[in-house]
């Protein structure tokens, strides 16, 4: 039951942080958006984010902190494995599941709900 808990609780601050910055920032959402990815790719490089995401969860995982965790991850893991070139296959290997399933689903959504734009 505590993992709901944890899970629940930290996803919803590392969003409510988001919200804040959005909120009380002349920042756009793009630039949150590649900033959050930045810090769980650095919380992962110096080996913060692995505990954390063990405590967490999918509270972890979820947001855009747990995406910049996971290219670092496939980034190392391809560097380990093909050398230089994996600086440049890793992050797509590793990523690449989740933005298809991203796309495919948003795709189909869009079939379903016919989406139109603001006026």
């Amino acid at each position: 039951m505590m993992d709901y808990v944890n899970a629940f609780w930290v996803g919803g601050l590392i969003c409510a942080l988001a919200q804040i910055l959005l909120d009380r920032t002349k920042m756009m959402p793009g630039r949150i958006m590649v900033l959050l990815v930045c810090t769980g790719a650095a919380l992962s490089f110096l080996g913060i984010y692995e505990p954390f995401f063990r405590f967490a969860g999918a509270g972890a995982s979820v947001p855009l902190m747990g995406f910049g965790h996971l290219l670092f991850q496939g980034v190392r893991d391809a560097v380990d494995e093909s050398g230089f070139l994996g600086l440049f296959q890793g992050g797509f290997r590793a990523g690449a599941v989740g933005c298809s399933a991203a796309l495919i689903f948003g795709y189909l959504a869009s079939l379903i709900f016919r989406p139109r734009m603001k006026k």
